[in-house]
């Protein structure tokens, strides 16, 4: 079982409408070259800003047609407003539609190169739905390094866990130890950099993070692959007693999952 346990996909939209709210097109600025601020809107930009939020909330309830027909509407307010593209990428990707995906998150970053959020978007969906995880890392790395993306530590994560998922360790573990620098709590990060010593046979640091990860976090908020995880790394280093409390989570909460599946059976060295 080599699967990553997390992804930031539905907080990366919400990051991606914070940026956008107050603007309305792809360029954000005034013919005179100052920001854009709400008072500068045109109307129809205002009425795009309206749509575009309409359909991240439908998105988000998994309303999926509704959301498709509001992004529209942005759009025929707003041609030029990247940010509708880049939700419209969202929602396409969530319908299994991944060249019209593609497209609108290439549309939208001609709109605005210099978006990170759009370029960590991008970078996920390069990653985890078309299997690029060099061109992956090109995206992410441009959006950690604009001075004026507010969470960069999304896109850390993301490229960890890109690197963990094509079985690049050593980018997974440089991304990860940034992320842990910034956010030392987060249970992506913990999980992740336990995955990753884990796969270096490395158990004494694999174990640090897994303790991190239970201590931090409610085990009722970790996923079947982190529980599974934690129960290969405390086996390994003989706690049983950790174990069986892990043990009884995954299955009282994922029984059908393949972790469980894998546990039933044994497969600890899988």
């Amino acid at each position: 079982m080599r699967r990553a346990a997390f992804t930031c996909a539905p907080i990366l939209v919400l990051a991606l409408v914070a940026g956008c709210a107050g603007t309305g097109t792809g360029a954000g600025t005034t013919a005179g070259g100052e920001l854009k601020t709400a008072s500068d809107q045109t109307a129809l930009e205002k009425r795009a800003n309206i749509r575009l939020q309409l359909a991240v909330g439908y998105y988000q309830e998994g309303k999926l047609e509704i959301a498709l027909d509001e992004i529209k509407q942005a759009i025929a307010a707003d041609p030029d407003y990247a940010d509708a593209y880049g939700v419209r990428a969202l929602i396409y990707t969530a319908m299994g539609q991944l060249p019209l995906a593609d497209e609108n998150y290439q549309r939208a970053l001609r709109l605005a190169p210099g978006n990170p959020e759009l370029s960590n978007n991008y970078g996920s969906f390069l990653c985890q739905s078309q299997g690029r995880p060099s061109e992956s890392l090109r995206y992410f790395d441009a959006a950690i390094k604009n001075p004026s993306y507010q969470t960069p530590t999304s896109a850390l994560v993301n490229a960890g866990v890109c690197s963990i998922k094509h079985r690049n360790f050593d980018a997974a573990e440089r991304y990860l130890l940034d992320a842990l620098r910034l956010a030392p709590d987060l249970q992506a990060v913990n999980a992740g950099l336990a995955r990753v010593y884990y796969e270096r046979r490395d158990l004494t640091r694999a174990g640090f993070f897994i303790n991190r990860l239970i201590e931090t976090a409610k085990l009722e908020t970790l996923s079947a692959d982190a529980l599974w995880l934690a129960m290969r790394v405390q086996r390994k280093l003989g706690d049983r007693t950790n174990e069986a409390s892990l043990a009884a989570q995954l299955r009282r909460r994922f029984p059908g999952s393949p972790e469980y599946a894998a546990f039933e059976r044994g497969a600890f060295d899988e």
